[in-house]
């Protein structure tokens, strides 16, 4: 695989760090900040606000940048909304920090699966994104526990002021480890939203939207089903948090090749996976040994759906991916937010912590329903999509220092 996907995978392990830290500092924000837990928790809120608005439109104002050159002013925005976060005197001004920080989310997501995609042969672009995603993983297994160790030692500062070097890391490898993309013949915004408001690539989003869904449902509540039902400590959560970040990182390697071997089916057999393990944790939970091995499954099969259905929107957009590959993103963020909803519905109508399993079972279905709906309608490739396709290779012998300052990138 090309070095320069080290660069976009350290840039995913801060985006990753910064965007699931919150769950596990809520307290400490509210009591810094004298505010309730409930009412921190719309900085969770917040960050994936941002996420839904600046995955479109910061790739629609990016529109004619140099992909390597709108790679790095995302990361720079990433780290400036993480060092605002950090310094925020009030609650109000965290509330507009998390914002800031979530913005560049989608659109970096975006435009990197792209750059993934055309640094690599035809045949292996799903295991290239997947690579880059392995940051996102990378960063619940390790980005994330340590995060909030900090934060609980050195306070909540501490963390998105480590985040936000973080970010500067990113941008100084960005710079030099990726290859000038030269940006397809005729591309633009209008040609960009063409591509996006095709069908399929409007299912593949709503298969997003209620498919992972069914991921936040549970995770969200996690760390609650864990003390409440399971019967571990406080101070165990974040090794059960760590262990789903392991099952994602799993669920990431394996999903690349299977993606790049099958899209469709890969994307099927996730979501029945999903479905089905689920329904399974509901009877798990109650054993710890049990429940551990079931948060590992949940991470994987969760995760798997990731790499095909952004090689999905990719591929049904391929003449002008980027828009429809940020707005994945936010269709994931609507599946976070969505999901993390419907499960506090089933436990605030007293349906018991372990609720949530059961929702998040039956949104996974109805992804599923639409994915195979989706497959049923297409026309055009049937149930084997060959990923990038149609994308011009960059040669693996280009510098990738000297390219980014001779062509203008």
């Amino acid at each position: 695989m090309p070095v320069a996907l080290l660069a976009l995978a350290v840039s995913a392990f801060g985006i990753g760090t910064t965007e699931f830290v919150m769950m596990g500092l809520l307290p400490n924000v509210a009591d810094d900040l004298g505010t309730s837990v409930p009412t921190a928790g719309h900085l969770v809120s917040a960050y994936a606000l941002g996420v839904v608005i600046g995955a479109p439109l910061l790739t629609a104002l990016g529109a004619r940048l140099p992909r390597k050159r709108m790679l790095v002013l995302l990361m720079g925005l990433f780290t400036v909304g993480n060092l605002a976060s950090a310094l925020a005197p009030s609650f109000g001004l965290l509330v507009a920090g998390r914002v800031l920080a979530g913005l560049p989310h989608g659109a970096f997501f975006g435009v990197g699966s792209v750059v993934a995609a055309r640094l690599v042969n035809e045949g292996r672009q799903a295991r290239a994104v997947a690579t880059m995603f392995l940051g996102l993983t990378v960063a619940n297994i390790v980005g994330v526990p340590t995060a909030t160790l900090l934060g609980q030692h050195l306070g909540w500062r501490a963390t998105f002021l480590v985040v936000a070097g973080i970010g500067v890391l990113a941008m100084g490898a960005l710079v030099l480890l990726v290859p000038h993309i030269p940006r397809e013949a005729g591309g633009g915004l209008g040609r960009e939203l063409r591509a996006l408001g095709g069908r399929q690539v409007l299912l593949g989003l709503l298969t997003a939207v209620f498919g992972f869904a069914g991921v936040f449902a549970v995770y969200s509540y996690l760390a609650s089903m864990s003390t409440e039902v399971t019967g571990f400590s406080e101070t165990s959560v974040t090794v059960v948090l760590a262990l789903f970040g392991l099952g994602m990182t799993l669920g990431a390697l394996v999903a690349g090749p299977l993606t790049d071997r099958a899209l469709r089916p890969t994307l099927y057999g996730s979501l029945a996976a999903l479905a089905a393990v689920l329904v399974l944790f509901d009877v798990t939970v109650h054993v710890k040994w049990a429940a551990l091995v079931t948060v590992v499954l949940l991470g994987a099969v969760g995760f798997m759906t990731t790499t095909p259905l952004q090689m999905l929107v990719m591929n049904k957009a391929r003449h002008a991916p980027t828009l429809a590959a940020a707005s994945n993103h936010s269709a994931f963020n609507l599946a976070n937010a969505g999901g993390a909803w419907l499960g506090g519905a089933a436990i605030a109508a007293g349906w018991g912590w372990t609720s949530p399993t059961l929702v998040g079972a039956a949104l996974a279905v109805v992804g599923l329903a639409v994915a195979v709906t989706a497959g049923a309608l297409d026309r055009d490739g049937g149930s084997r999509v060959v990923a990038g396709a149609h994308w011009e290779h960059v040669p693996q012998h280009q510098d990738a220092q000297a390219a980014g300052h001779t062509r203008g990138d």
